[in-house]
């Protein structure tokens, strides 16, 4: 599809002030970033990588496009003459997907004509934000779960069907192991999974029956949806009818057991268990659904709940407790020609001050246990040594700082090129290269920092260079007012 006009009007009527005030040529600097991080949690995933490439890959104005926009009669003809011709040939950077992310880093960084940069915001937020967001909460969610599988079941709950097939592939970048999906299983190449709804067993006499059935269709994977009409006095003992059947006639299922989606799920779950031990299934499988999030799903552990499959679906899908994700795209810099000018939103509001200048993230790890101890905002042109004794403090409150000694710390920089002067010279691995890599970013954070609830934050620093330029233009700005 193409997304061209997928924007906001301003966005086209500054592009019109841009090309009548501007030369159409001038560069600037654009970051994404975000400012706080969902759930209350204390890092982020992430996500929407590939179909901002896609969308930049497709950008251009069909004539239809330029037909609309001239029936709107607020653009000149010369204007939309200019759009006709149009495409982004601008660079790109950003964290790969996956990665683990910080507030006011800017994890994506446009380098490009002001008029490509700025018609380019709109989808890259709306792109970005989404899937970060159900990233950041599949991530929150399969850690509560531990080593147990998660499963992604929200398609029917998701705010329209984008939504649910580009969550869809966020939550499994987050963690879950497969989706309910069907589209979004082909689109992205992503494993399917479900068993049966109560109307699979209200459509039979009884619920024997309709356990038999599914089992002659399905012996390899056969779970079972066993809270009907009673969990515990027929649901179960009508599930372990079926696998003694499939059992004497010498069918071992490759993944078999019951599934609760009602009632007390920690009660149900060790009721179940016991019963399905006592008759020699104990590999038979208790999967569990019914409103789960990553709260309910600590809670149910802690309670001793015998669950090792979570279909978690609506409070994942759309992030029930924090529907949104806070991205920002803000202009830092802009080119004299020789080199780029810093610029700097001002604001009131301490957190809304902006970084300026054109910038690159160094992540700093301990070189003992690989875990990351800061992320570190530098200028471009600055080269930050891993043999060099290395300053660390806390730019909103200063007199918070440390040195790490010379080799004792691991630097990476964490901004790759994607595009270079339009195009695109990064691969995209498949998605489960991608969850992979996000497993092993997860594991560069502290436990603590992984916690639901009142985690530790990972220090966001910047160079003593971008902390006095910072400093200096908010001096001057505000001299001026």
């Amino acid at each position: 599809m193409n997304l061209t006009l997928l924007t906001d009007f301003y966005e086209l009527t500054m592009m019109q002030g841009y090309y009548k005030e501007y030369d159409t040529k001038q560069v600037v600097v654009f970051d994404f970033f975000y400012r706080s991080n969902p759930c209350g949690g204390a890092y982020s995933i992430f996500a929407g990588l590939e179909q901002v490439i896609d969308y930049i890959n497709d950008f251009n104005f069909t004539a239809e496009d330029i037909q609309y926009l001239r029936e709107q009669k607020i653009f000149e003809e010369d204007f939309l003459e200019f759009l006709s011709d149009f495409k982004f040939t601008g660079d790109i950077y950003s964290v790969p997907e996956g990665t683990v992310i910080f507030p006011n880093e800017p994890v994506m960084k446009i380098i490009a004509p002001i008029m490509e940069a700025q018609i380019i915001e709109t989808a890259i937020l709306n792109i970005v934000n989404h899937q970060s967001l159900i990233a950041t909460k599949a991530s929150r969610v399969k850690w509560a779960a531990e080593d147990d599988m998660v499963l992604e079941f929200g398609l029917r709950r998701a705010q329209g069907p984008d939504a649910g097939v580009y969550g869809a592939r966020a939550a499994v970048i987050g963690g879950c192991s497969a989706t309910s999906n069907v589209l979004a299983g082909k689109k992205f190449d992503i494993p399917v999974k479900g068993t049966h709804a109560h109307s699979w067993v209200m459509s039979f006499n009884d619920e024997l029956t309709a356990f038999r059935k599914y089992a002659n269709l399905y012996p390899d994977a056969c779970i079972l949806l066993v809270d009907t009409y009673d969990t515990l006095k027929t649901g179960v003992p009508n599930a372990i009818k079926v696998f003694n059947e499939l059992k004497e006639k010498g069918i071992q299922p490759k993944l078999y057991g019951i599934r609760l989606d009602s009632g007390d799920l920690a009660y149900l779950s060790k009721k179940a268990r016991k019963m399905l031990d006592e008759v020699g299934f104990e590999d038979a499988i208790i999967s569990a659904s019914s409103d789960l999030d990553e709260y309910l799903i600590q809670d149910l552990k802690s309670q001793g709940a015998k669950i090792t499959l979570w279909g978690v679906g609506t409070n994942l899908i759309t992030s029930k407790d924090c529907p949104a994700f806070g991205g920002v795209y803000k202009l830092t810099a802009v080119s004299n020609g020789n080199e780029f000018v810093p610029k700097i939103k001002v604001s009131e509001n301490p957190a809304k001050i902006t970084n300026p200048g054109n910038k690159k993230i160094y992540r700093v790890y301990d070189k003992a246990t690989g875990i990351i101890k800061a992320d570190l905002i530098a200028l471009e042109e600055e080269n930050i040594k891993e043999t060099e004794p290395l300053l660390l403090f806390d730019p909103n409150a200063t007199w918070k700082r440390t040195i790490l000694e010379p080799n004792t710390f691991v630097l990476k920089e964490l901004l790759v090129p994607i595009f270079k002067n339009g195009s695109c010279v990064y691969a995209t691995p498949n998605i489960m290269e991608i969850q992979s890599y996000c497993q092993k970013e997860l594991k560069t954070l502290w436990p603590e920092t992984k916690r639901t609830k009142n985690p530790q934050e990972v220090f966001i620093d910047l160079t003593m260079n971008l902390y006095n330029l910072k400093q200096s233009m908010i001096e001057r700005y505000k001299s001026e007012v």
